[in-house]
């Protein structure tokens, strides 16, 4: 069994801890492998000094469905210790919630997607701490769609903001510690930092091949079947398509009134895409887009995860919708992540020349090939920053 950061610093490094006041930034999934959860074994722990908890996106519970709703601070039932919500009035953390923290410890659960809030939530985290002299201490856990494949084109910096802060791919293939590193390092942030591995991971490792227990980091990612196509599933959160929110398949499903399913599906298997079927669904969402309405669509089903490429999918569906719905496909309009005049297609996608490129019916391969150049770029400042072994 792969041994995460917070085992680790339960087994091997606790006196590095001791007598010192500690803030842990986390979320639900921030478990071991019996479910306990960080908050429980730290607050166990009589010769710990724990005074702080903050929490990102979709809050310290979990509860929030949808982007753009925030959280509360609150009070922990289990401890009575304060909660503060890094998605609230701030993303940030202000000095009045770092006060009485000497070391902010971080274990989250990251999904492998730039666009998923998490690791900038902890980058925020790097940049108030290293403003008011904290330490930091991140604890790794697994990209749970592996640490080896990367994916997508690079972030252009004109379309930064809170689902893309810095210029890399849609599927980073690293870590969340790695990404603290390079973080840290490459965007000259230099907050004191320190890592705590993973034992026993390798790169190519699946979440399920860990053999550790997979609790949802959010809402709508229930199973890693969902982080698997969720970094293309997620770009039509820019769409006013359904992205499946209000299924019991968030991501996996795509669909809208007015699609026809046996056509788009005809039309999505002439770009001979890998690793994938395209079913024909019907479902009615019971909350988001078109709650209470019969949509008919697509289900994703990966038959082969280490070919599929579900970038390339995402972007391969909204072009055959595109070319064959002109008149009723929309993209979604402001705000959204807070971000009040951009197009949410475009900082997703983290540039605008791709949209554009889908409503000119560009060929797909040749989009995917506009970015290979500058992910070879991004995949030699990776490499400074990895781990561990790809066997």
């Amino acid at each position: 069994m792969t041994q995460t950061g917070l085992n680790r610093l339960l087994t091997d490094k606790l006196s590095s801890i001791k007598g010192y006041k500690l803030g842990v930034l986390c979320h639900p999934a921030s478990v071991n492998e019996n479910y306990q959860h960080i908050i429980e074994l730290l607050y166990q722990n009589k010769d710990l000094k724990l005074t702080t908890i903050l929490a990102p996106q979709h809050g310290f519970m979990g509860d929030k469905q949808d982007n753009m709703i925030e959280s509360n601070h609150l009070t922990d039932p289990l401890t009575n210790l304060p909660v503060y919500s890094l998605y609230s009035e701030t993303r940030m953390p202000t000095r009045e919630m770092l006060k009485d923290i000497d070391i902010l410890i971080i274990d989250l659960q990251d999904v492998g997607t730039r666009v998923y809030t998490f690791i900038y939530t902890m980058a925020f985290c790097l940049e108030a701490c290293k403003k008011y002299g904290k330490k930091v201490i991140v604890l790794d856990r697994p990209n749970p769609i592996n640490a080896s494949t990367v994916e997508g084109n690079i972030l252009d910096l004109e379309f930064k903001s809170f689902v893309g802060q810095y210029p890399i791919p849609m599927r980073h293939g690293m870590t969340i510690a790695e990404l603290a590193l390079l973080f840290n390092s490459e965007y000259n942030i230099f907050c004191e930092l320190e890592i705590i591995a993973m034992t026993n991971y390798k790169r190519p490792m699946w979440f399920d091949d860990t053999c550790l227990p997979w609790v949802y980091p959010s809402p709508n990612m229930p199973t890693l079947d969902t982080a698997t196509v969720y970094p293309g599933g997620v770009l039509f959160e820019g769409t006013l398509l359904s992205e499946g929110r209000g299924t019991t398949k968030p991501f996996e499903i795509i669909g809208s009134p007015y699609i026809n399913s046996q056509q788009l599906i005809e039309e999505i298997n002439l770009y001979k895409l890998a690793g994938v079927y395209f079913r024909p669904i019907y479902f009615e969402p019971c909350f988001h887009k078109f709650s209470g309405k019969l949509c008919a669509g697509i289900q994703i089903h990966v038959i082969d995860r280490n070919i599929f490429k579900p970038y390339l999918t995402g972007l391969a569906i909204i072009k055959a919708i595109i070319k064959l719905y002109p008149n009723n496909f929309e993209w979604k309009q402001a705000p959204y992540e807070y971000e009040y005049i951009k197009l949410p297609i475009d900082l997703l996608i983290g540039n605008q020349n791709i949209r554009k490129k889908l409503h000119n019916n560009t060929d797909l391969y040749y989009i995917e090939s506009s970015w290979l150049n500058n992910l070879n770029d991004f995949l030699n400042i990776r490499n400074k920053y990895l781990l561990y072994p790809e066997q």
